[in-house]
């Protein structure tokens, strides 16, 4: 394939769910719709074919790009030469080893089955950046943006709101991809935001929410009895708290969880 002008022999792995994007205008609008600024470090999960990278070091600071596939080296060395302020490190980057860079924004083009613990390792650890803006699958991204009481609404972003707000930026076809995956993605921008929780309140909520979505066709009181050692101890923490006792989790928000975990530990 050709990139600036140059010929690449390479292999794309689906074990790491490889779809490249090498629309210039597109990989510019990613960069845009991240609000990367000469100010900003930039995490760059999955550096593919150093593309994004190359659009990302333009309006960037500083580049962090991480790339699992240490075949693609040659490919960087190449792509990226030019860029004196990128670092790539070859590492998984849920298996990192070091720290980063404080403050950071971070830009990612992400296979499937790493989007949610991806994403939740960046919101729920303790180096948190400042945006995630990801280009995933569009049923991923109507996941990560869906309302309350839709069947697209789950665990992942009943959490995911406790700390942030998530919104799509742009759906793109899979014709922009090389090779081009089966479906289309879209561009999902998600700004961290301190909502006026503690952080006792945000974890007692992201175990409630777990337990809801565990048992998702089941009332919250039925959902959270294994939670509260019975039915009776988890109608008291959902009236305590303001719902009726047959009210379903899907249907509650971020701020609705919130209310349950000052009620569980006592706060109301």
């Amino acid at each position: 394939m050709m990139i600036n002008g140059e010929y690449f022999n390479i292999d794309f792995q689906k074990k790491f769910g490889q779809n490249f994007i090498f629309d210039r205008n597109l990989l510019d609008a990613i960069a845009v719709d991240a609000g990367v600024t000469k100010e900003d470090v930039v995490v760059e999960i999955g550096a593919g074919a150093g593309t994004l990278t190359a659009a990302l070091s333009d309006r960037a600071k500083q580049v962090v790009a991480y790339e699992i596939d240490e075949a693609l080296r040659p490919v960087l060395d190449r792509t990226l030469a030019a860029k004196s302020n990128v670092r790539v490190i070859y590492e998984d980057f849920l298996k990192k080893k070091d720290a980063l860079p404080t403050p950071f924004k971070v830009v990612a083009n992400l296979p499937y089955y790493v989007t949610t613990p991806i994403v939740m390792r960046l919101l729920e650890g303790e180096e948190r950046p400042e945006s995630v803006t990801v280009m995933v699958q569009k049923e991923v991204a109507e996941r990560l943006t869906a309302a309350p009481g839709t069947s697209e609404y789950g665990a992942i972003t009943a959490s995911m709101n406790l700390v942030a707000d998530a919104y799509v930026t742009r759906i793109v076809g899979r014709q922009c991809f090389l090779p081009p995956p089966n479906v289309d993605s879209a561009v999902v921008k998600i700004d961290v935001k301190d909502k006026g929780y503690t952080t006792e309140e945000i974890a007692e909520a992201r175990r409630i929410i777990r337990a809801a979505f565990n048992m998702r066709r089941k009332t919250l009181g039925n959902a959270l009895a294994p939670l509260f050692g019975g039915k009776e101890r988890a109608n008291a923490v959902i009236t305590a708290a303001g719902f009726p006792a047959n009210v379903r989790g899907e249907t509650l928000s971020a701020a609705d969880y919130v209310l349950l975990a000052r009620a569980a530990l006592g706060c109301v």
